[in-house]
């Protein structure tokens, strides 16, 4: 952890030096927001076709209209907005990602309540198609923090223009742990406890926060974290008072301290971002022994990645033309509890690199090569993918 924050500071003062322009980013929220219309609407999508290359295997591609997504914004007064997301997966899913009501008290501080992303990391704020490289979200946004990653809470948000922070911090419903069943595992992290708003109960509050500085030009850094418990059914309807119940029912509940660290920086044609997450988790040893899971006690992921406008150096070219590479690395058996063994298939290793054809800011071809290799395999697993990504 010390080497992280370490490389970061560094990453920091290397950046600071050579930086020449300042792009803070904006999800598809913040930009309804802060249009000037009553009622807005956007959207994005992504249509997928992934296809495994094996020299000595046949396997069929996939192609899916992996999803379709409207946003609705409406301003009630200058001070009041709602803010909703509808997303359908796969054709056949449909889910609400985001529903909250956002209030201005003052210029630096709005209260929020709803159903809203969690704000840990890049992609789960960011997460528009057009807004990152290659045609699938990095690995680490799947099982450390689970893409899209939405609960229902409150709590206040900002941005300290005098100090260039922006700030988020709420209290919300936490992960589905158990109920009547252990969720968690160690394949895919804390993924399947995702609540989504969809009918979530709670036996104890978490809280989240994140801060973002944007004070050097070009590069914006975050800090984020995530603490709390996750949610037991086994709580529900015993007494207070029964000792033997209760510690029944703590035995499936594991607790969550998660941190992440972010950076990215935009200067003229040249795109660098990076990610790390760090969570770690108490009671696997206790919550194992009653699921039969084999949820690990801490995971860890990070990645590193570059891409380059080949047109920003032609003025009368306005599309862009971006090819990139990124490395990642993800384990969520980086440490397990005594007495249990380390799944090696859970440590990933990945390389990925491709190309993206922005015709414009809202309309993205991509096609990427991915290359992935557990600690248990002898080689690296290849796939290609290529993609349409919309966002308006």
């Amino acid at each position: 952890m010390k080497k992280i924050i370490g490389l970061f500071s560094l990453l920091i003062i290397a950046l600071g030096l050579f930086a020449q322009e300042n792009d803070t980013p904006k999800n598809m929220a913040e930009d309804l927001m802060s249009r000037e219309s009553k009622l807005t609407i956007g959207g994005y999508g992504s249509i997928d076709f992934n296809q495994p290359l094996n020299s000595n295997i046949r396997q069929n591609g996939t192609l899916d209209v992996h999803r379709m997504v409207l946003m609705f914004g409406y301003k009630f007064n200058d001070r009041t907005q709602f803010v909703t997301e509808i997303e359908l997966e796969h054709v056949k899913e449909v889910f609400v990602e985001q529903a909250f009501l956002d209030y201005k008290i003052n210029d630096f501080i709005h209260f929020r309540g709803g159903l809203m992303l969690i704000p840990m990391g890049i992609i789960n704020q960011n997460h528009e198609p057009t807004t990152f490289n290659g045609v699938e979200r990095p690995l680490i946004d799947g099982a450390i923090a689970p893409t899209t990653w939405r609960e229902i809470g409150a709590g206040f948000t900002g941005n300290i223009k005098e100090a260039s922070l922006k700030y988020q911090l709420y209290v919300v419903n936490g992960f589905n742990g158990y109920n009547g069943a252990g969720i968690l595992r160690g394949k895919d992290g804390l993924r399947k406890g995702r609540q989504k708003g969809a009918e979530s109960f709670m036996s104890s509050p978490n809280i989240t926060a994140r801060v973002d500085y944007y004070g050097i030009s070009g590069l914006t850094l975050g800090v984020s974290g995530y603490f709390g418990n996750t949610q037991s059914t086994m709580y529900n309807g015993i007494n207070k008072n029964d000792e033997v119940a209760n510690a029944v029912a703590d035995s499936t509940v594991v607790g969550i301290s998660m941190v992440g660290l972010d950076a990215l920086y935009n200067i003229g044609g040249l795109h660098l971002r990076g990610q790390y997450y760090f969570t770690g988790l108490s009671n696997t040893d206790q919550y194992n022994k009653k699921t039969g899971k084999d949820l690990g006690k801490t995971m860890t992921g990070f990645y590193v990645e570059a891409g380059y406008n080949v047109f920003n150096s032609f003025q009368n070219i306005k599309t862009e033309l971006i090819p990139f590479v990124r490395y990642q690395s993800v384990n969520t058996h980086a440490s397990v509890t005594k007495g249990m063994t380390a799944n090696d298939s859970y440590k990933l290793n990945e390389i990925a690199f491709g190309l993206g054809w922005k015709m414009s800011k809202g309309a993205m071809l991509k096609a990427d090569m991915q290359l992935l290799k557990s600690k248990s395999d002898d080689d690296y697993k290849k796939t290609l993918n290529m993609g349409i990504a919309i966002w308006f």
